[in-house]
């Protein structure tokens, strides 16, 4: 989850930033204070929050919240690090920066998460999520080297979301191995159902 943080990926709150940013320099230096002389904000921050407050008051927040944490060891600050970003809905999410050319109530830019709840579009720049489409709802999507579309809802009322991306094979793949492991899934249950009314 380190990487897509850093990225920006995530909605992340200016004080759950600083929690995070805690936690990482507490697993990369322990208790030591050394390291702050050189504070690289970049690598502890989300890359859209850095110019949201000044050096100083980030650098001030961080020694704050790293000296709260007191012999708190790597593990535990591993663990803590989870726990944060666990309640985000984006948690755990496979990020794709795309250029939408369908939907005009929708950014041209846009920030797609394939995760357990579906294909999120989310708003590149304030990460609000825009809508959510449930595995259940994609009846066809389709892939190239330099685009990903993909249908929801039936032929007739259906709406498409075209998209263009150098890794839209990736989502491809991804999106093929939630929607068998959902189809998996529901197939065992109905067997497992039909075997307890017998």
């Amino acid at each position: 989850e380190l990487p897509k943080l850093i990225r920006g990926y995530h909605k992340c709150s200016i004080d759950e930033a600083v929690q995070l940013a805690a936690c990482i320099y507490r697993v990369r230096f322990g208790d030591s204070a050394a390291q702050f002389e050189n504070l690289q904000l970049k690598d502890l921050l989300p890359a859209d929050l850095v110019d949201k407050l000044p050096y100083a008051e980030w650098k001030k927040n961080i020694i704050t919240a790293h000296g709260q944490s007191r012999n708190v060891s790597s593990e535990d600050a591993k663990i803590k690090f989870l726990k944060i970003v666990y309640q985000w809905t984006t948690f755990g999410s496979a990020f794709f920066e795309v250029k939408q050319t369908s939907d005009p109530a929708f950014p041209e830019q846009l920030l797609i998460a394939i995760n357990k709840n579906g294909v999120n579009l989310i708003h590149p720049k304030t990460k609000d999520l825009l809508m959510t489409y449930p595995f259940t709802s994609i009846s066809n999507w389709s892939s190239g080297n330099t685009y990903f579309n993909m249908t929801v809802g039936d032929i007739v009322r259906g709406s498409r979301l075209l998209c263009e991306s150098p890794l839209g094979y990736k989502m491809d793949d991804l999106l093929t191995s939630y929607i068998s492991l959902m189809v998996q899934t529901m197939h065992r249950q109905s067997i497992n159902g039909s075997s307890s009314r017998q």
